[in-house]
Protein backbone atom coordinates (compact mmCIF):
# COMPACT_ATOMS: atom_id res chain seq x y z
CA UNK A 1 0.00 0.00 0.00
CA UNK A 2 1.71 3.15 -0.81
CA UNK A 3 1.50 6.15 1.65
CA UNK A 4 0.81 9.37 0.49
CA UNK A 5 1.39 12.33 2.32
CA UNK A 6 -1.64 14.83 1.67
CA UNK A 7 -1.66 18.59 0.64
CA UNK A 8 -2.55 20.12 4.41
CA UNK A 9 1.01 18.34 5.64
CA UNK A 10 2.91 19.62 2.43
CA UNK A 11 1.22 22.87 3.41
CA UNK A 12 2.44 22.92 7.10
CA UNK A 13 5.52 21.98 6.05
CA UNK A 14 5.92 24.89 4.05
CA UNK A 15 4.83 27.54 6.50
CA UNK A 16 8.11 25.86 8.55
CA UNK A 17 10.56 26.81 6.00
CA UNK A 18 8.62 29.77 4.52
CA UNK A 19 9.32 30.85 8.44
CA UNK A 20 12.82 29.52 8.25
CA UNK A 21 13.95 31.63 5.43
CA UNK A 22 11.23 34.55 5.50
CA UNK A 23 9.84 35.18 8.87
CA UNK A 24 7.42 37.77 9.82
CA UNK A 25 9.16 40.24 11.96
CA UNK A 26 8.54 43.20 13.53
CA UNK A 27 5.08 45.25 12.28
CA UNK A 28 3.93 42.62 10.40
CA UNK A 29 4.52 40.02 12.83
CA UNK A 30 2.72 41.84 15.16
CA UNK A 31 -0.15 42.51 12.48
CA UNK A 32 0.17 38.59 11.88
CA UNK A 33 -0.20 38.11 15.73
CA UNK A 34 -3.05 40.02 16.23
CA UNK A 35 -4.54 38.39 13.09
CA UNK A 36 -4.00 34.92 14.83
CA UNK A 37 -5.62 35.98 17.94
CA UNK A 38 -8.93 37.07 16.13
CA UNK A 39 -9.07 33.93 13.70
CA UNK A 40 -9.02 31.54 16.71
CA UNK A 41 -11.92 33.55 18.44
CA UNK A 42 -13.98 32.97 15.15
CA UNK A 43 -12.78 29.21 14.70
CA UNK A 44 -13.92 28.51 18.12
CA UNK A 45 -17.47 30.88 17.51
CA UNK A 46 -17.87 28.93 14.50
CA UNK A 47 -17.20 25.44 16.01
CA UNK A 48 -20.10 26.05 18.65
CA UNK A 49 -22.24 27.08 15.89
CA UNK A 50 -22.27 23.83 14.26
CA UNK A 51 -22.45 21.57 17.44
CA UNK A 52 -25.83 20.36 18.38
CA UNK A 53 -26.87 19.48 22.11
CA UNK A 54 -27.49 15.99 20.88
CA UNK A 55 -24.36 15.07 19.97
CA UNK A 56 -23.63 16.45 23.59
CA UNK A 57 -26.76 14.22 25.08
CA UNK A 58 -26.18 11.10 22.57
CA UNK A 59 -22.57 10.96 23.69
CA UNK A 60 -23.79 9.60 27.26
CA UNK A 61 -25.83 6.05 25.60
CA UNK A 62 -22.56 4.02 25.39
CA UNK A 63 -21.59 5.38 28.94
CA UNK A 64 -18.39 2.99 29.57
CA UNK A 65 -16.95 3.00 25.58
CA UNK A 66 -17.08 6.29 26.39
CA UNK A 67 -15.40 6.66 30.04
CA UNK A 68 -12.29 4.18 28.51
CA UNK A 69 -11.60 6.79 25.76
CA UNK A 70 -11.99 9.66 28.40
CA UNK A 71 -9.76 7.88 30.35
CA UNK A 72 -7.31 7.28 27.43
CA UNK A 73 -7.03 10.86 26.73
CA UNK A 74 -6.95 12.86 29.63
CA UNK A 75 -5.71 10.61 32.49
CA UNK A 76 -3.87 7.89 31.50
CA UNK A 77 -1.91 9.70 28.44
CA UNK A 78 -1.23 12.99 30.83
CA UNK A 79 0.69 10.51 34.01
CA UNK A 80 2.60 8.87 31.07
CA UNK A 81 4.19 12.13 29.66
CA UNK A 82 4.91 13.23 33.15
CA UNK A 83 8.07 11.51 32.93
CA UNK A 84 8.57 12.65 29.70
CA UNK A 85 9.31 16.18 30.48
CA UNK A 86 11.87 15.33 33.53
CA UNK A 87 14.21 14.08 30.84
CA UNK A 88 14.87 18.23 30.47
CA UNK A 89 16.61 17.39 33.79
CA UNK A 90 19.01 14.37 33.00
CA UNK A 91 19.75 15.05 28.67
CA UNK A 92 18.49 18.53 27.86
CA UNK A 93 20.62 18.24 24.76
CA UNK A 94 17.86 15.74 23.69
CA UNK A 95 14.66 17.61 25.59
CA UNK A 96 15.13 21.24 25.91
CA UNK A 97 13.18 22.25 28.37
CA UNK A 98 10.17 24.13 26.06
CA UNK A 99 10.17 20.78 24.22
CA UNK A 100 9.25 18.84 27.43
CA UNK A 101 6.69 21.51 27.82
CA UNK A 102 5.34 20.72 24.83
CA UNK A 103 4.88 16.59 25.23
CA UNK A 104 3.17 18.05 28.91
CA UNK A 105 0.50 19.71 26.51
CA UNK A 106 0.01 17.21 24.09
CA UNK A 107 -0.32 14.97 26.65
CA UNK A 108 -3.24 16.78 27.95
CA UNK A 109 -5.27 17.70 24.63
CA UNK A 110 -8.33 16.29 23.40
CA UNK A 111 -9.07 13.38 20.75
CA UNK A 112 -8.75 14.22 16.66
CA UNK A 113 -12.13 14.30 15.81
CA UNK A 114 -11.99 14.24 11.83
CA UNK A 115 -9.36 11.40 11.61
CA UNK A 116 -11.03 9.29 14.88
CA UNK A 117 -14.34 9.43 12.69
CA UNK A 118 -12.53 9.06 9.12
CA UNK A 119 -10.39 5.82 10.49
CA UNK A 120 -13.56 4.38 12.80
CA UNK A 121 -15.99 4.51 9.37
CA UNK A 122 -12.76 3.46 7.08
CA UNK A 123 -12.22 -0.16 9.68
CA UNK A 124 -15.97 -0.24 9.82
CA UNK A 125 -15.97 0.48 13.10
CA UNK A 126 -18.10 1.84 15.71
CA UNK A 127 -18.63 5.56 13.95
CA UNK A 128 -21.78 6.87 15.90
CA UNK A 129 -19.95 6.17 19.05
CA UNK A 130 -16.63 7.30 17.32
CA UNK A 131 -18.67 10.80 16.53
CA UNK A 132 -19.95 11.09 19.76
CA UNK A 133 -16.56 10.44 21.91
CA UNK A 134 -14.78 12.95 19.70
CA UNK A 135 -17.28 15.64 20.15
CA UNK A 136 -17.21 15.35 23.59
CA UNK A 137 -13.61 15.06 24.00
CA UNK A 138 -13.22 18.42 21.95
CA UNK A 139 -16.08 19.96 23.91
CA UNK A 140 -15.01 19.16 27.84
CA UNK A 141 -11.42 19.72 25.95
CA UNK A 142 -11.75 22.79 25.49
CA UNK A 143 -12.25 23.14 29.49
CA UNK A 144 -10.02 20.22 30.57
CA UNK A 145 -7.33 20.56 28.78
CA UNK A 146 -6.01 24.26 30.74
CA UNK A 147 -6.30 23.30 33.87
CA UNK A 148 -5.11 19.26 33.14
CA UNK A 149 -1.47 21.59 31.82
CA UNK A 150 -1.94 23.82 34.37
CA UNK A 151 -1.66 21.06 36.95
CA UNK A 152 1.01 19.07 35.27
CA UNK A 153 2.92 22.13 34.94
CA UNK A 154 2.49 22.64 38.77
CA UNK A 155 3.57 19.22 39.79
CA UNK A 156 6.76 18.69 36.92
CA UNK A 157 8.02 22.34 38.32
CA UNK A 158 8.51 22.86 34.40
CA UNK A 159 8.86 26.85 33.66
CA UNK A 160 6.67 30.25 34.14
CA UNK A 161 3.04 29.58 33.51
CA UNK A 162 0.63 32.63 34.06
CA UNK A 163 -2.52 30.93 35.69
CA UNK A 164 -4.43 34.16 35.88
CA UNK A 165 -3.47 35.16 32.56
CA UNK A 166 -3.82 32.04 31.09
CA UNK A 167 -7.72 31.49 32.53
CA UNK A 168 -8.44 35.10 31.28
CA UNK A 169 -7.15 34.25 28.02
CA UNK A 170 -9.14 31.01 27.75
CA UNK A 171 -12.22 32.79 28.92
CA UNK A 172 -12.06 35.24 26.29
CA UNK A 173 -10.17 33.84 23.30
CA UNK A 174 -12.12 30.29 23.32
CA UNK A 175 -15.24 29.56 25.95
CA UNK A 176 -16.92 33.17 25.27
CA UNK A 177 -16.77 32.79 21.20
CA UNK A 178 -17.63 29.25 21.41
CA UNK A 179 -20.91 30.08 23.98
CA UNK A 180 -21.67 32.56 21.53
CA UNK A 181 -21.40 31.15 18.58
CA UNK A 182 -23.63 27.84 20.22
CA UNK A 183 -26.40 30.33 21.18
CA UNK A 184 -26.51 31.67 17.61
CA UNK A 185 -26.79 28.11 16.12
CA UNK A 186 -30.45 28.70 15.55
CA UNK A 187 -29.52 31.52 13.49
CA UNK A 188 -26.41 29.95 11.49
CA UNK A 189 -26.56 26.64 12.38
CA UNK A 190 -27.91 25.81 8.61
CA UNK A 191 -25.42 28.04 6.95
CA UNK A 192 -23.20 26.20 8.72
CA UNK A 193 -23.70 22.49 7.70
CA UNK A 194 -24.40 23.45 4.59
CA UNK A 195 -20.76 24.82 3.96
CA UNK A 196 -18.98 22.41 5.83
CA UNK A 197 -15.99 22.43 3.76
CA UNK A 198 -15.39 26.12 3.53
CA UNK A 199 -15.39 25.77 7.64
CA UNK A 200 -12.89 22.63 6.99
CA UNK A 201 -10.86 25.55 4.77
CA UNK A 202 -11.26 28.01 7.36
CA UNK A 203 -9.57 25.30 9.90
CA UNK A 204 -7.12 24.46 7.75
CA UNK A 205 -5.94 28.12 7.17
CA UNK A 206 -6.14 29.87 10.61
CA UNK A 207 -3.48 26.50 11.56
CA UNK A 208 -1.42 27.34 8.86
CA UNK A 209 -1.25 30.77 10.10
CA UNK A 210 -0.76 29.71 13.02
CA UNK A 211 2.21 27.37 12.46
CA UNK A 212 4.04 30.25 10.18
CA UNK A 213 3.38 32.97 13.08
CA UNK A 214 5.21 30.66 15.86
CA UNK A 215 8.07 29.32 13.96
CA UNK A 216 8.56 33.25 12.61
CA UNK A 217 8.57 33.87 16.35
CA UNK A 218 10.50 31.20 17.18
CA UNK A 219 12.98 31.24 14.35
CA UNK A 220 13.88 35.21 15.56
CA UNK A 221 14.30 33.77 18.98
CA UNK A 222 16.34 31.50 17.86
CA UNK A 223 14.53 28.38 17.71
CA UNK A 224 17.27 26.09 14.89
CA UNK A 225 19.91 27.30 17.63
CA UNK A 226 18.16 26.00 20.44
CA UNK A 227 17.22 23.16 18.76
CA UNK A 228 19.82 20.20 18.28
CA UNK A 229 19.35 17.69 15.42
CA UNK A 230 19.07 14.93 17.78
CA UNK A 231 16.29 16.71 19.97
CA UNK A 232 13.93 16.39 16.65
CA UNK A 233 14.83 13.06 15.76
CA UNK A 234 14.08 11.93 19.59
CA UNK A 235 10.96 13.87 19.44
CA UNK A 236 10.14 11.88 16.52
CA UNK A 237 11.40 8.72 17.90
CA UNK A 238 8.72 9.59 21.20
CA UNK A 239 6.14 10.37 19.47
CA UNK A 240 5.80 7.01 17.29
CA UNK A 241 6.21 4.98 20.84
CA UNK A 242 3.66 6.71 22.42
CA UNK A 243 1.04 6.11 19.07
CA UNK A 244 1.79 2.69 19.56
CA UNK A 245 1.82 2.40 23.26
CA UNK A 246 -1.90 3.98 23.40
CA UNK A 247 -3.11 1.98 20.64
CA UNK A 248 -1.95 -1.05 23.12
CA UNK A 249 -3.25 0.25 25.68
CA UNK A 250 -6.72 0.24 24.08
CA UNK A 251 -6.56 -3.03 22.22
CA UNK A 252 -6.23 -4.61 25.87
CA UNK A 253 -8.25 -2.60 27.72
CA UNK A 254 -11.08 -3.24 25.40
CA UNK A 255 -10.58 -6.94 25.21
CA UNK A 256 -10.91 -7.37 28.96
CA UNK A 257 -13.83 -5.72 29.45
CA UNK A 258 -15.67 -7.47 26.37
CA UNK A 259 -16.32 -4.52 23.87
CA UNK A 260 -17.18 -5.56 19.90
CA UNK A 261 -14.35 -5.34 17.59
CA UNK A 262 -16.05 -2.49 16.32
CA UNK A 263 -16.05 -0.96 19.54
CA UNK A 264 -12.42 -1.61 19.33
CA UNK A 265 -11.46 0.49 16.20
CA UNK A 266 -13.52 3.29 17.82
CA UNK A 267 -11.02 3.20 21.12
CA UNK A 268 -8.36 3.06 19.08
CA UNK A 269 -8.43 5.31 17.39
CA UNK A 270 -10.49 8.17 19.90
CA UNK A 271 -8.11 7.19 22.65
CA UNK A 272 -4.81 7.13 20.95
CA UNK A 273 -5.30 10.48 18.63
CA UNK A 274 -4.59 13.96 19.16
CA UNK A 275 -6.07 17.07 17.80
CA UNK A 276 -3.92 19.53 15.98
CA UNK A 277 -6.95 21.88 15.05
CA UNK A 278 -7.82 21.81 18.68
CA UNK A 279 -4.33 21.83 20.27
CA UNK A 280 -2.72 25.02 17.85
CA UNK A 281 -5.38 27.53 18.50
CA UNK A 282 -5.07 26.72 22.14
CA UNK A 283 -1.44 26.85 22.38
CA UNK A 284 -1.46 30.17 20.76
CA UNK A 285 -3.84 31.39 23.82
CA UNK A 286 -2.26 29.64 26.23
CA UNK A 287 1.46 30.54 25.36
CA UNK A 288 1.01 33.85 23.66
CA UNK A 289 4.61 35.49 23.26
CA UNK A 290 6.48 32.62 24.22
CA UNK A 291 9.85 32.75 22.63
CA UNK A 292 9.68 28.98 22.48
CA UNK A 293 6.39 28.93 21.29
CA UNK A 294 7.72 26.79 17.88
CA UNK A 295 9.53 23.90 20.12
CA UNK A 296 6.17 23.63 22.25
CA UNK A 297 4.20 23.01 19.38
CA UNK A 298 6.97 21.00 17.60
CA UNK A 299 5.47 17.21 19.70
CA UNK A 300 1.59 17.98 18.72
CA UNK A 301 2.45 18.77 14.89
CA UNK A 302 5.22 15.51 14.76
CA UNK A 303 2.66 12.56 16.75
CA UNK A 304 -0.34 14.52 14.50
CA UNK A 305 1.66 13.23 11.15
CA UNK A 306 2.75 9.71 12.95
CA UNK A 307 -0.95 8.89 13.41
CA UNK A 308 -2.61 10.32 10.37
CA UNK A 309 0.11 7.54 8.60
CA UNK A 310 -0.20 4.70 10.92
CA UNK A 311 -3.99 5.22 11.65
CA UNK A 312 -4.50 5.13 7.63
CA UNK A 313 -2.31 1.49 8.04
CA UNK A 314 -4.29 -0.01 10.80
CA UNK A 315 -7.68 1.25 9.64
CA UNK A 316 -7.10 -0.64 6.64
CA UNK A 317 -6.24 -4.02 8.91
CA UNK A 318 -9.18 -3.34 11.28
CA UNK A 319 -11.20 -3.61 8.14
CA UNK A 320 -10.30 -6.37 6.83
CA UNK A 321 -11.17 -8.57 10.24
CA UNK A 322 -14.42 -6.71 10.53
CA UNK A 323 -15.33 -7.80 7.02
CA UNK A 324 -14.00 -11.45 7.41
CA UNK A 325 -15.80 -11.88 10.81
CA UNK A 326 -18.97 -10.18 9.54
CA UNK A 327 -18.23 -12.93 5.85
CA UNK A 328 -18.11 -15.53 8.73
CA UNK A 329 -21.40 -14.47 10.53
CA UNK A 330 -23.52 -14.19 7.37
CA UNK A 331 -24.12 -18.29 7.03
CA UNK A 332 -24.70 -18.98 10.05
CA UNK A 333 -27.39 -16.30 10.39
CA UNK A 334 -28.76 -17.61 7.19
CA UNK A 335 -28.90 -20.74 8.39
CA UNK A 336 -30.74 -19.84 11.24
CA UNK A 337 -33.29 -18.05 9.42
CA UNK A 338 -33.57 -20.78 7.37
CA UNK A 339 -34.26 -23.20 10.59
CA UNK A 340 -36.93 -20.72 11.85
CA UNK A 341 -39.05 -20.59 8.57
CA UNK A 342 -38.61 -24.90 8.22
CA UNK A 343 -39.96 -24.77 12.02
CA UNK A 344 -43.02 -22.53 11.16
CA UNK A 345 -43.78 -24.14 8.12
CA UNK A 346 -43.65 -27.39 9.69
Amino acid sequence: MKLRIDTFTLLLLGAIVLATFLPATGTAGDVLASAGTVAVALLFFFHGAALSRQQIVEGATHWRLHILITSLTFVFFPLIVLPINGLSDLIPSWMPKDLGLGFLYLGVLPSAVSSSIAYTAMARGNVPAAICSAAASNVFGMMLTPFLLLLLVSTAGTGEFSVGEALKDIVLQLLLPFAVGHGMRPLIGGFMERNERLMARYDRAVIWLIVYSAFSHSVESGLWQHLPVQAIVFTVVLCITLLGLFMLIARLMVRWLGFSLEDETAVVFCGSKKSLASGLPMAKVLFSGHPGFGMIVLPIMCYNQVQVIIGAILAQRYRVKIEAKNAAAAPSLATAHAAEDGGQNG
